[in-house]
């Protein structure tokens, strides 16, 4: 599994998305309240760009003629026809044993983590003293 770093926390505030092409995969990366989620833009149902639909939130229902929305923004719905989606899970409230949307694990790690990367090049102390450079070997 390759890692690849998706942008600093600051640029995706929370409410908001960002698209990326990963090894000829389409991703959208959602930060839902300050938690951040990947899926695969591509609906399971007939393939729209599933991610450029609106976030909405899920009506539900404990008794009859009562409603609760909760979710609120943690829905997306896809924009050719309304398939709703969890952003969390991948889950659809449509038909949810056939058709999930491909979740992706997104982790917020600390900058100096990922720059770091995992090969690290020998080092060799240099400074200068009266105008002549000197590398200490």
């Amino acid at each position: 599994m390759t890692r690849h770093v998706i942008a600093a926390v600051d640029e995706l505030p929370p409410g908001t998305r960002k698209f990326l092409d990963i090894d000829g995969r389409p991703i959208a990366i959602f930060n839902i309240k300050g938690e951040f989620f990947g899926l695969l833009n591509r609906c399971p149902h007939q393939g729209a760009a599933l991610c450029e639909g609106p976030l909405i939130g899920l009506a539900q229902s404990s008794d009859p003629g009562e409603i609760e929305y909760t979710k609120l923004g943690e829905i997306i719905r896809c924009p050719w026809h309304g398939w709703e989606f969890d952003i969390r899970t991948g889950q659809s409230y449509c038909d949810p044993k056939r058709f999930r949307a491909r979740a992706y694990p997104v982790n917020v790690e600390p900058g100096t983590a990922v720059v770091k990367g995992p090969y690290v090049a020998e080092t060799i102390a240099v400074s200068v003293e009266s105008d002549y450079v000197v590398v200490d070997l």
